[in-house]
């Protein structure tokens, strides 16, 4: 038994566009969203430091963070614009 993909009342133009990804080696998981919430435990794995000090940096404002239900989300640019260089 083979397996056969119908396409009707799509472009060329449409299908390149929908193959591109796979064929630049990108899967799903590998597109990002231009703001993608990030968890605290990846906020501590990014920056390099636990949670405590990202409750404090939070608490103090240099952080904001974001609630959905009982979770916190921090977004991912926000947080990267927080790191200042110590030099300035």
């Amino acid at each position: 038994m083979t397996t056969q993909i119908l396409l009707n009342g799509i472009t060329i133009e449409q299908l390149a566009e929908a193959l591109k990804p796979l064929l630049l080696g990108k899967t799903q998981e590998q597109i990002q969203p231009e703001n993608p919430l990030l968890t605290r435990d990846e906020v501590c794995e990014l920056l390099s430091f636990n949670k405590t000090s990202l409750w404090k940096h939070t608490k103090s404002g240099r952080l904001k963070s974001y609630g959905i239900g009982n979770r916190v989300y921090y977004k991912r640019d926000e947080v990267l614009e927080a790191v200042k260089p110590i030099n300035s």
